[in-house]
């Protein structure tokens, strides 16, 4: 068996009876950019046409998809012919679709990876014996400096050549010692600012340097694999997966095959590559996530969608992009702070496809072989998975809704249009025991559309007199006199009092209004910190099983110092203290808490007030305190909470979300943008080129942040922004015919403000200033 090109034949270059394309040693003249390709096989003689790499201008690579799919035809139709030929290259013309990437998602709520293929399941192979490769970096460099000016590029691409013409040539190349294994997770054994450097200069080398690159990757997915990966495959994948070369549309189907590679990796292949991807820099990391989303993006809507195969012919795709993708995830939320925030890792161009279809597809086939961006959440922006939880919402709403209807007819009585709302009639004397009433009464209405009436007054609620009880209802609550919550002013939140009591339905009613909130779209002026919302997501769906613990989650002095920055920096103290910490500290493991004035003492374990704390057991005693604190001393209060909040929310929907996310849901962001709430705001009696509309956005948008904020709080009841942005607070400002001394004048029932017509920029400065800095309280007309 050979390879020709043209009337050149070449010696074959495996004894495995693969048919093996060495297509880095190639040359494809301008003459004939398009050559043929004829494979001799046992007499037999096979014409492949290949796309050619000479189209376009620099930088611009032609696909190989056709090239690819010809060798695939004729794969086909040896295997047909009982030919013991095989060609081990992902097959692009019946490709089937890769396994599915998370199969377990809703009770691991991790991403799980997939069993290996066929060819990776035979014995293992020994560690091959790299080729030699002398030069260094600094070699390269001089070389590069050279062909630069003087216009001979021979050196620089004999090292290209030979460096990118196969798996041990890459590990020779770049590899920190040849001799030595490097089989550890914290080392990959890559000299990092080598690969750094040959690639940075690839994108400036001639043409025919950058094809030498992707023949000699393409003639590296080609191999026949015997048996599992080596680590040297593994660091084989590790630099390939960073050229950069892979930016560009027309290299994007061999990206695609080095894609299904790496997502076909056994699970302690992908462990390595994970701790492998933290290690490195910000940048190239960053670099390696925009190139998968764009990938994603590109598949799914092509500029030119001639460039790539039938969507038909390639959907493992994006399956295998969105697996690679993964794994980058995983590796940046194993770093402390993670090396890119977790929003880069949004693909904004989900917000246009069917999502609700992709999430009714990881419902009814969550353990099937149907792929669904679902699978891999982290993909999806907040402002998609609200679109998908308020969706899912108004589908149960609507469910319950008709269920309702149903009943009523059914026993022959005449439908009231009231019984499609949860009503909900309150006393403002006794807001907080109404309330309790109402919701525990009504509790099979909870995914009903809200609806406030307050008794003795006159109102049809469209909307204000909802939000209107809401912020009365949490203002109240959450007041310190009423005993439920700890105000923490080194921290600015609110945390759950471990004081004991009979009832604990007031922390259910918290929970509840919660999930009412996110179920009815309502922003809250709520202040809890981060591990709240990780509590409240430990189990994201109510257990079964009833016995078994919710709210508790894995807590570290980090939780603590978002709640009690002080204790937390003591604790930490005492895990650094360098002296004798049972003689200096006389700490046993037990804890003190004062409850109505009475001080209680808790074992933080079985005979804790006897065990002295020690240099040796510290690290457990501070684990142990912070999972008290967390954890165990409120458990019950946080358990009535989280029943709640499940009891409104009980959604699969809610397994897309990170707790960050779902504190964004309940409370808003906290990015402000003023000039889109200058664009989007709505007037109402005045005109948006009045002289003090004018002086008005003058005024604001020259404000610092914390003025900012305290006019969107004055304003709306928050400083928080919706989901969907300041287009979402529907602000509007009216015109308050009253004299021009006075101030102005919010309704956040409404998010409206009444602003009187000031003759001058600085009255109205002055006038604003004093009313959003002087706004505690809540008065009523």
């Amino acid at each position: 068996m050979f390879v020709v090109i043209g009337n050149e034949p070449l010696k074959p270059t495996s004894s495995l009876g693969a048919i093996t394309l060495k297509l880095s040693s190639i040359p494809f003249p301008a003459s004939n950019p398009h050559p043929r390709v004829h494979v001799h096989q046992e007499g037999k003689e096979f014409c492949l046409e290949s796309n050619g790499l000479d189209r376009g201008s620099k930088g611009q690579i032609s696909t190989f998809s056709s090239f690819i799919s010809t060798v695939n035809q004729k794969k086909e139709a040896a295997e047909n012919r009982s030919s013991p030929t095989h060609l081990v290259f992902p097959n692009i013309k019946n490709v089937r679709d890769l396994p599915p990437i998370c199969l377990d998602v809703r009770q691991k709520q991790r991403i799980s990876t997939e069993a290996s293929s066929s060819e990776m399941k035979a014995p293992v192979l020994p560690e091959p014996v790299l080729p030699n490769q002398p030069k260094t970096m600094k070699d390269f460099q001089e070389d590069t400096e050279k062909a630069k000016s003087s216009g001979d590029w021979k050196a620089v691409h004999d090292f290209y050549l030979t460096t990118f013409d196969s798996f041990p040539e890459l590990n020779a190349a770049f590899k920190k010692d040849a001799t030595t294994s490097f089989n550890t997770i914290e080392d990959s054994g890559i000299n990092a600012k080598f690969v750094n450097a040959v690639y940075d200069a690839l994108l400036n080398t001639p043409q025919d340097i950058q094809k030498t690159v992707l023949k000699g990757i393409i003639n590296s997915l080609l191999r026949e694999w015997k048996g599992p990966r080596t680590k040297d495959d593994l660091r084989a994948y590790f630099i390939l997966l960073q050229n950069p070369q892979f930016n560009n549309t027309s290299t994007y189907v061999i990206y695609a095959h080095l894609l299904r590679q790496i997502a076909t990796l056994v699970e302690a292949d992908h462990h390595f590559l994970v701790h492998w991807f933290k290690k490195l820099s910000q940048k190239r990391f960053k670099q390696l996530v925009e190139r998968l989303l764009q990938f994603i993006s590109l598949r799914l809507f092509p500029a030119k969608p001639e460039e790539f195969p039938p969507i038909t012919k390639c959907s493992w795709w994006i399956p295998s992009a969105s697996k690679v993708l993964s794994l980058l995830n995983t590796a940046n939320s194993l770093v402390h702070p993670p090396l890119i925030p977790y929003t880069d890792f949004y693909n904004s161009t989900l917000d246009h496809i069917d999502l609700m279809e992709e999430y009714h597809t990881w419902q009814s086939f969550g353990n099937s072989h149907r792929f669904s961006f679902c699978q891999y959440p982290f993909v999806i922006s907040i402002a998609a998975k609200k679109i998908i939880i308020q969706r899912d919402s108004e589908q149960q709403m609507i469910s319950i809704a008709r269920q309702s209807l149903v009943d009523k007819v059914s026993r022959r009585q005449r439908p009231d249009m009231n019984m499609l709302f949860l009503n909900m009639k309150v006393r403002r004397t006794h807001l907080v025991s109404d309330s309790l009433d109402e919701l525990t009464r009504k509790r099979a209405d909870l995914k009903k559309k809200l609806k406030v009436t307050f008794v003795g007054e006159a109102g049809l609620d469209m909307g204000g007199l909802t939000k209107e009880w809401f912020l009365l209802l949490i203002r109240q609550i959450f007041h310190p006199d009423y005993g439920m919550f700890t105000y923490h002013k080194d921290s600015h939140c609110h945390w759950f009092s471990s004081f004991k009591c009979d009832n604990y339905s007031e922390f259910r009613l918290v929970g509840i209004l919660m999930g009412l909130a996110v179920y009815n779209s309502i922003t809250l002026d709520i202040r809890f910190p981060p591990c709240c919302y990780k509590k409240l997501l430990s189990p994201p769906i109510i257990p079964s099983d009833q016995n078994t613990p919710v709210g508790i989650c894995s807590v570290t002095t980090d939780d603590l110092c978002q709640i009690m920055p002080e204790l937390a920096h003591g604790l930490s103290e005492l895990l650094s203290y360098e002296g004798n910490v049972e003689e200096d500290f006389y700490s046993t493991f037990q804890v003190f808490q004062e409850e109505f004035g009475i001080i209680k003492s808790y074992n933080l374990k079985p005979g804790g007030d006897k065990i002295p704390v020690t240099n040796q057991n510290r690290k457990e005693y501070v684990q142990l305190y912070v999972d008290f604190l967390l954890n165990k001393s409120i458990y019950k209060q946080f358990a009535a909470f989280y029943y709640g909040f499940h009891s409104v929310c009980a959604s699969n929907a809610l397994m897309l979300l990170r707790p960050e996310e779902v504190e964004i849901l309940v409370c808003g962001s906290p990015e402000l943008d003023m000039h889109a709430l200058q664009r989007s705001t709505q007037y109402d009696g005045y005109a948006k080129t009045d002289l003090t509309i004018r002086y008005f956005w003058d005024v604001v948008l020259g404000f610092p942040l914390d003025l900012q904020k305290k006019l969107l709080h004055f304003t709306t009841g928050s400083d928080r922004v919706p989901v969907g942005g300041m287009a979402d607070l529907n602000f509007k400002i009216s015109k308050n015919e009253t004299s021009t001394n006075w101030l102005p004048v919010a309704h956040t029932c409404f998010n409206q403000l009444c602003l009187p017509p000031y003759k001058s920029k600085k009255d109205l400065k002055q006038k604003l200033i004093i009313g959003i800095s002087n706004s505690e309280g809540f008065g009523l007309e």
